[in-house]
């Protein structure tokens, strides 16, 4: 059994697919768009594989780009960085625009450079912990939900970034949030796809990847997280 977040079901019927099949079945889910890029949400706990993940289905798109909402919330707050996010970034892209955007806190501490996106491009990945939420919703053309055990992601956390008294610190403040916050959004509810991170059954790291069926956490999941917005 794997240690999961409060209220996540563990998914079943994991297959290892390609890469490309993967970038196949977001497609699939956003077919409807045109004019602009697919917004597609990469969500999941620090640690699970969220930036390989986009980096790897980039890889797949020629004309894509990715959104780190690290960048967004950088100095600025760990969740409450969605209305930020919804007005410089994912409304000038389903508005077909390129994103040149500069957050506040990067001028204020002193942080060169800004968040591109080109216009022109076919997918833009936006990875990131708590991006799948309801706040979203509207300008998410499909999304994925990184599925893995807890204590394994929070080990590879860890040997990522160092377990300093200072970054141990900064786990524990992101925990205190992170948890309510996922338990309230259940993003791994509204997800389009569920992949495993890290993966829970063998494959080949090269070029697969491994994903649950889109009812494998026991409630059927929206295809698309879009809806009609008003105005």
């Amino acid at each position: 059994m794997m240690h999961l977040h409060p209220g996540e079901i563990e998914a079943v019927g994991w297959r290892a697919v390609t890469v490309l099949d993967v970038v196949r079945q977001l497609r699939d889910a956003s077919s409807e768009v045109s004019g602009r890029p697919r917004v597609i949400a990469i969500d999941g706990r620090g640690g699970a594989g969220k930036t390989t993940l986009a980096e790897r289905l980039c890889e797949m798109v020629p004309d894509s780009a990715i959104v780190h909402t690290d960048d967004v919330a950088w100095n600025h707050a760990y969740f409450d960085w969605g209305a930020v996010l919804a007005e410089n970034i994912l409304k000038p892209l389903h508005q077909g625009a390129a994103v040149d955007f500069r957050p506040d806190a990067w001028a204020a501490h002193d942080r060169l450079g800004s968040i591109v996106v080109p216009a022109g491009a076919e997918f833009v990945f936006v990875e990131g912990t708590g991006v799948i939420r309801e706040e979203l919703a509207a300008w998410l053309d499909a999304s994925v939900w990184m599925q893995g055990d807890l204590d394994e992601q929070e080990r590879r956390l860890v040997a990522r970034d160092g377990a300093s008294p200072e970054q141990l610190e900064h786990v524990a403040n992101w925990l205190r949030e992170e948890l309510p916050f996922l338990a309230r959004e259940q993003p791994w509810a509204r997800a389009t796809m569920i992949v495993g991170g890290p993966a829970p059954i063998d494959h080949n790291p090269d070029t697969e990847l491994v994903v649950a069926p889109p009812t494998a956490t026991g409630r059927p999941l929206r295809p698309s997280l879009r809806r009609k917005r008003g105005g």
